[in-house]
């Protein structure tokens, strides 16, 4: 009974599972932590440029033909829901301490999921290759867009946005892929015909990172530093966060008289958040000391994306009608 149960949890919910209990556990601190940040780096970049493997050329250019969707939903993404953000991040200041409200601030300008939301997508009923584009061109928006984004809507006092940590980015993101993109013709048939170790490397490469910051927020006291009162706000938040993205996002592209498979592509492609992404970019921008607090609300929110996905995707899947 209990592995049934288990099975039915998302991979990544299980994986990010164990890694907040091992560094709960066994922290990485002082020289461990040098060297698990540098084994991070390497396995971040190694993400980035299977990602680059993976997105064919073909499906980028087909994919920026579809600007009545994507250009709404890059705006939805890096707009609304980064607005919800800051303003879930005043909310929450004074409450809460200072790296959990910046986390609200940076949970809403990050990209969307690429796996989770085409999942979902596909199950609902949505239109996958759509959401398997729209979704990987947010995340290399992403790359170029959340920091200066996060800094422009008052988070300079939480992170390094200048020069260096854009040039961090570069190197450890934006490099890998565009040279995946460029050695595509020899190394996408591997990752073609090995798509599920690729993607449980992908999901290592995360874990690693997430372990990472958690590890140092561990060391800062985490589970001290928050009452049971103030965990219930970061869960009322958090809901009204979830109910903002997906309800918001649903009737925007209602509004934009999207047809029934495109809407619900752009509903999970615009509600979702990516911690691969972000974990990356937190630890580039606020460093280790203070990523892992910052995260909580990203990886909260991420597990709460997926439970709410589950049942509202079958839900569409039986209805050729749904209404939010």
């Amino acid at each position: 009974m209990t592995g049934t149960i288990l099975s039915r949890i998302d991979p990544m919910v299980r994986l990010l599972a164990v890694t907040i209990a091992l560094a709960t556990v066994l922290p990485a601190m002082g020289a461990g932590r040098d060297i698990a940040q540098a084994i991070s780096s390497l396995a971040i970049f190694l993400l980035f440029f299977l990602n680059g493997l993976r997105l064919s050329r073909a499906d980028v250019l087909r994919g920026l033909g579809h600007g009545r969707f994507l250009l709404p939903l890059a705006a939805w993404c890096f707009g609304a829901m980064a607005v919800a953000g800051m303003v879930a991040s005043h909310f929450a200041d004074g409450w809460l301490p200072e790296e959990i409200a910046i986390g609200f601030l940076f949970l809403g300008t990050l990209a969307s999921t690429v796996q989770s939301a085409t999942a979902y997508s596909s199950l609902a009923g949505g239109n996958v290759a759509v959401s398997v584009v729209a979704a990987a061109l947010l995340n290399i928006l992403g790359v170029f867009v959340t920091a200066p984004l996060f800094a422009l809507l008052g988070g300079f006092a939480g992170a390094d946005v200048g020069l260096g940590a854009l040039g961090k980015i570069l190197a450890l993101l934006v490099l890998p892929f565009v040279l995946g993109q460029a050695l595509q013709g020899v190394g996408r048939p591997f990752v073609v015909k090995h798509a599920q170790v690729v993607t449980w490397m992908d999901r290592l490469a995360i874990a690693i990172a997430v372990y990472v910051a958690f590890s140092a927020a561990v060391e800062q006291g985490i589970w001290q530093a928050l009452s049971f009162d103030q965990w219930a706000l970061v869960s009322v938040i958090l809901a009204a966060l979830l109910i903002f993205a997906f309800a918001g996002a649903w009737h925007l592209a209602k509004a934009l008289q999207l047809n029934r498979q495109m809407r619900i592509s752009f509903m999970f492609a615009g509600a979702h958040k990516s911690v691969v992404s972000g974990a990356p970019i937190a630890l580039i921008l606020f460093g280790a000391e203070r990523a892992g607090l910052i995260l909580v609300p990203l990886l909260a929110y991420h597990l709460l994306q997926l439970i709410v996905s589950a049942p509202l995707a079958t839900r569409l899947a039986r209805s050729s009608y749904p209404s939010l």
